[in-house]
């Protein structure tokens, strides 16, 4: 049984906006941030709930997702999927996991 839901996950990649909130571990000054994730999933709905139910348990205030596609959607789109980045998918399948490859905070500017 194990097996079968295995083979039927599948690791979407997720740009996750976020806003402030108390003790996200934001730098000081920025007012949200951009988080690059991948998720596994049975589908892409389901690699959202789970990707926004983690942040939002670290505290984190998700405020939009944007899917980019499974590793296949995204190498037929003709992207360049470097070693590192397939290992962090590949981490995520293996572990039915949440992982956040890169924050990229965002600041005002005046």
């Amino acid at each position: 049984m194990t097996t079968a839901r295995a083979s039927r996950q599948q690791v979407f990649t997720l740009v996750v906006e976020v806003g402030r909130k108390r003790g996200d571990g934001l730098p000081e000054g920025a007012t949200g941030a951009a988080l690059l994730c991948y998720a596994s999933g049975v589908d892409e709905a389901e690699a959202v709930r789970e990707t926004v139910a983690i942040l939002r348990q670290a505290d984190m205030a998700p405020l939009d997702v944007s899917g980019l596609g499974t590793l296949g959607e995204r190498e037929e789109s003709g992207q360049q999927i470097d070693e590192a980045e397939r290992a962090l998918m590949a981490r995520a399948l293996a572990e039915n996991a949440v992982i956040v490859a890169q924050v990229t905070p965002f600041f005002d500017r005046d």
